[in-house]
């Protein structure tokens, strides 16, 4: 749509901060005001408006996309949310790990065995590890330990973690990048381990550059917004 304002401004409003585009707030999709907790993330998404040249480009308001998010679908919906995320332990992709070839099976101990031992001791949720295709089952007191943690999240971190666990593949692998134990740049090495080996062995088509470029922008995107949720030092 074309550009319908002069400026963005982060302005303070009650319950925490909100942006101002001229002397209108911005609100959601489902007309709520864009409302967030520091001022920090009330700037960088006041950035984003600001950037915007003759028309507005959607694509390029990501913050503003996962505030609307977080506000319109994980706060109306959270146990929901939860649930969703924490079958992700269920199945976690950085439990299954190849029988072969060895440079790929030393390469996923490498990198994924840390993340389930941080996870283990981080959350009280040890996870079952195995080998080849077959299912395990991992342990019932796992599972409700992954669910109470992600059940004390708040509904911005909760709508963070939701986008970097799907573009992960993982809950573990996101885990670890919203509580900042990896950077977004291992969380993605982490999460295409397999896709690099056989890139390396076979080459990358367009098709693959483009998802993974997308997968790339959307962990860095749910840490980014991580940072910007941080408290301001006094």
């Amino acid at each position: 749509m074309k550009r319908f304002y002069q400026n963005a401004t982060a302005i303070e409003a009650e319950g925490g901060f909100a942006v101002s585009l001229d002397d209108k707030p911005v609100r959601t999709p489902a007309k709520q005001a864009l409302l967030v907790p520091t001022r920090a993330l009330a700037e960088a998404v006041a950035d984003e408006w600001r950037a915007q040249g003759d028309t507005v480009n959607p694509r390029s308001l990501p913050l503003t996309r996962l505030v609307s998010i977080a506000l319109d679908l994980v706060e109306p919906r959270r146990d929901e949310v939860v649930a969703e995320l924490a079958k992700y332990a269920g199945t976690d992709l950085v439990c299954y790990r190849a029988e072969t070839p060895p440079e790929l099976t030393a390469r996923q101990h490498g990198t994924w065995q840390p993340l389930v031992d941080w996870a283990a001791l981080r959350f009280d949720a040890p996870l079952t590890v195995t080998a080849g295709a077959l299912p395990v089952t991992q342990p019932a007191d796992t599972l409700g330990a992954f669910e109470r943690a992600l059940a004390a999240y708040d509904t911005p971190r909760l709508a963070a973690l939701h986008l970097a666990t799907a573009a992960c593949g993982s809950l573990v692998v996101a885990l670890a990048l919203v509580e900042g134990r990896i950077d977004a740049e291992a969380a993605f090495q982490a999460a295409e381990l397999d896709a690099s080996f056989e890139i390396e062995r076979w080459g990358e088509d367009t098709e693959q550059t483009h998802r993974r470029t997308a997968l790339k922008a959307d962990i860095a995107l749910a840490r980014r917004f991580v940072d910007l949720l941080a408290p301001s030092p006094q």
